[in-house]
């Protein structure tokens, strides 16, 4: 009992400092001085603060800086926001801080009664990490894809849903089929089965899906999950697939749909049913999937589109470049 109460107090001290330091604006010397400390122990201690979850400290665009760049890609591509995230050199640190503006997004505009259609990846998992509201809302989360024992439970939409039900409230639904299946006729059985359509019945209802967006290359997590081998990666480039939505519309860089034989394969919603859904928030934070964001973006079913600082840029470029069926710049072509 000693014990809990020196770390009670331990938590307490360093709430503490935290708000004297990022609510009140006080120095970590006048902190020090005020609580008979040194300004080493001080400094420590809102390191930890960080570490343990007590102070959440977020660095964003500039208003003007992302006013400009929300504008441009509300008249590119008609979509209702851009969300834009400061680049970070570390992979996490950026996709957490775009996770965050998702997050933000979601706390602003979501309500009871709601319907949250969840795919899968790293990108949308990240999301459920970086919701700090205290509201708790009565919204359904419901799997808008099958699962995978090869994505471990981060990545899997099903833990996803009981992530973010956990922390915004209500409720989370499974999709009971795997993510893949060999043929589109097994898929297609899959989908005529009870359990299954009901659940994807009840995505199609959503007002907001949250979805990530592919790319199409060795080091995709479609081929570390086993699900597609480099040589059909490599196939599908060549054909001029650029990216996915949401893990299984392969699309080109024009947003239409690709010829390749990995389509089709994928139990979940599709580009279709994500058109009918108000707001379709697509998250992807990597530098090496500008080009698949731009195709995901021609295809018209994103409204929310959340990235990073340099992939706008590069997608404006890209964009530009394209749009007349112009090449894809030499400084750029190693993310085609």
């Amino acid at each position: 009992m000693v014990s809990d109460r020196q770390g009670s107090t331990e938590i307490d001290l360093i709430t503490e400092i935290s708000t004297l330091y990022y609510v009140q604006g006080a120095t970590q010397e006048v902190i020090a001085n005020r609580l008979g400390l040194s300004r080493i122990r001080v400094g420590r201690l809102l390191k930890r603060a960080q570490a343990e979850g007590i102070v959440d400290v977020r660095v964003r665009q500039h208003p003007t800086v992302s006013a400009e760049l929300e504008w441009e890609f509300k008249r590119r591509f008609s979509i209702k926001r851009a969300l834009i995230s400061l680049d970070h050199a570390d992979a996490d640190g950026q996709r957490s801080s775009v996770a965050s503006l998702v997050a933000d997004h979601m706390s602003r505009t979501l309500a009871d009664g709601h319907i949250v259609a969840v795919g899968m990846g790293r990108n949308v998992g990240a999301v459920a990490d970086n919701v700090f509201g205290e509201d708790r809302l009565g919204v359904s989360f419901v799997c808008a894809i099958g699962g995978s024992l090869r994505a471990g439970e981060y990545m899997n939409p099903d833990h996803i849903c009981r992530r973010l039900a956990s922390k915004f409230g209500g409720e989370s639904e499974t999709l009971y089929a795997p993510a893949l299946v060999q043929n589109a006729d097994l898929r297609d059985a899959f989908h005529e089965n009870h359990t299954v359509r009901q659940t994807l019945d009840r995505a199609r209802r959503a007002d907001t899906a949250l979805i990530g967006v592919g790319d199409v290359s060795e080091n995709s997590n479609m081929v570390r999950m086993g699900w597609f081998s480099p040589s059909e990666i490599a196939e599908a480039r060549l054909s001029g697939t650029v990216g996915d939505v949401m893990g299984y519309d392969f699309i080109d860089i024009h947003g239409n749909p690709s010829l390749t034989p990995m389509q089709g394969r994928v139990i979940g919603l599709n580009i279709q049913d994500l058109v009918r859904i108000p707001d379709v928030i697509a998250i992807a934070s990597e530098h090496t999937k500008a080009v698949g964001i731009l195709g995901a973006l021609r295809t018209g079913v994103i409204d929310t589109l959340a990235t990073s600082a340099t992939n706008a840029h590069t997608i404006i470029r890209l964009d530009e470049a394209t749009r007349t069926g112009g090449e894809i710049p030499p400084d750029l072509a190693d993310l085609a």
